[in-house]
């Protein structure tokens, strides 16, 4: 008899009582009723604990170049998926704690992780975000960080910044279903994004590279 394949998000987010996605479908075999934990996958078959992560990555990849608007977890359509660089851990967001201060008292440096919520225009997003530091502008308090998830604070780890404004996103864009345009705003999803909300971003930076158009977004809004 075929097996069905289970397909897990692998975005290791521990609503399941588990630290990996991975770990929890090591449960699977023994006890699938365990299924019904996962807030993404619950309305999967139950048949096997195989996941094929090469496969869903290229599942992702193609129906993330069609022409065709997508939609976000709430049916909502968007233009396109917001991609991380290559050489970077996760998506590149520009961020400013709601006391700036902190960026200097709390001495947050390269390397650091953190972690903290977007708070009220600046998207509102419901989830707290966990990311690496990479830039650090001591004199206004502005902090680049890559967004990985919450394994890194887990194991090694972390500074609580609170509350903080989203002022940017930076990332390529493989395939789109409109022109994109300095000046315009467009609904967007970014890749590794938790809810698979979408979001919405002014363009005011683009370039045209060999793996994609990379740009900014600010003016930041989740809806």
């Amino acid at each position: 008899m075929e097996k069905k394949r289970i397909k897990l998000p692998m975005l290791d987010c521990g609503s399941c009582g588990f630290k990996t996605c991975t770990e929890f479908s090591n449960q699977l075999d023994e006890k699938p009723e365990l299924m019904k934990r996962c807030i993404y996958s619950s309305g999967q078959p139950i048949a096997t604990k195989t996941i094929d992560i090469a496969q869903q990555k290229s599942e992702q990849s193609s129906s993330a170049g069609s022409q065709e608007p997508r939609r976000d977890s709430l049916g909502r359509k968007f233009d396109f998926i917001l991609e991380h660089f290559p050489e970077d851990p996760g998506p590149r967001e520009v961020i400013l704690p709601h006391n700036p201060m902190l960026t200097r008292e709390m001495d947050i440096t390269v390397g650091n992780i953190l972690i903290g919520r977007p708070l009220g225009m600046s998207c509102g997003c419901p989830v707290t975000h966990c990311g690496i530091v990479m830039e650090v502008d001591k004199r206004t308090g502005v902090i680049v960080w890559c967004v990985t998830g919450p394994l890194e604070p887990r194991k090694n780890g972390f500074k609580d910044i609170g509350y903080y404004t989203a002022e940017a996103y930076e990332g390529l864009i493989a395939e789109a279903c409109c022109e994109i345009r300095i000046g315009q705003r467009y609904f967007f999803q970014p890749r590794m994004c938790m809810l698979q909300w979408r979001h919405s971003g002014l363009v005011n930076y683009l370039n045209k590279a060999s793996d994609g158009l990379q740009v900014r977004l600010e003016g930041l809004w989740i809806g």
